[in-house]
């Protein structure tokens, strides 16, 4: 189980990361923005993490018989997010440090001007500029930026590990006498 587990999760990790990586010059020569962002990324989350649902099926077939309680769908699919998480975290460190080195700056010129715009008054644009700031550096420390990133995905993997293990959940067939 553990094998099974591990594969899929890595392979859920790694094309995560592969299409943060593929996606990248697609920023580089704005197709991709901060305003369409978040649907391209939350969609390439979806697409890896729907391997939660063949890893779960696949324990569930090889391991438990054909037939799997709701918790240990949900256990196995969990397990397989955590480490497809940690594999995007991770990837998105190295990306942040090489590939996306300015980030930070183009984010935070895309939220003030959408601060400024958006603003009612100066009260407002003052409280929105002090957010971005205190972003800015809370992204500046390496683990707040890693726990930030977990949180994009967890919540995503979660959700697919939750529709996963009601699907799949089989109780145990007794033979008939």
């Amino acid at each position: 189980m553990k094998k099974i587990i591990l594969t899929y999760g890595l392979i859920a990790g790694a094309i995560i990361s592969g299409f943060m990586y593929a996606t990248m010059p697609l920023w580089e020569n704005g197709t991709i923005n901060f305003d369409n962002g978040e649907l391209v990324g939350y969609t390439t989350m979806v697409i890896s993490l729907s391997l939660v649902f063949f890893g779960v099926k696949s324990c569930r077939d090889q391991y438990y018989g054909g037939s799997i309680s709701f918790w240990q769908a949900f256990k196995v699919g969990l397990l397989i997010t955590l480490i497809a998480s940690l594999m995007y975290a991770l990837s998105w460190e190295v990306a942040y440090r090489t590939v996306a080195s300015g980030f930070t700056e183009d984010l935070t010129q895309h939220y003030v001007e959408k601060a400024k715009s958006e603003a009612k008054d100066e009260t407002e644009l003052r409280v929105a500029m002090q957010e971005i700031e205190q972003f800015n550096e809370w992204y500046k420390n390496p683990l707040l930026r890693f726990g930030m990133t977990l949180m994009e995905i967890l919540p995503v993997g979660i959700v697919i590990t939750l529709i996963s293990a009601l699907l799949l959940r089989k109780k145990e067939v007794l033979p008939s006498n």
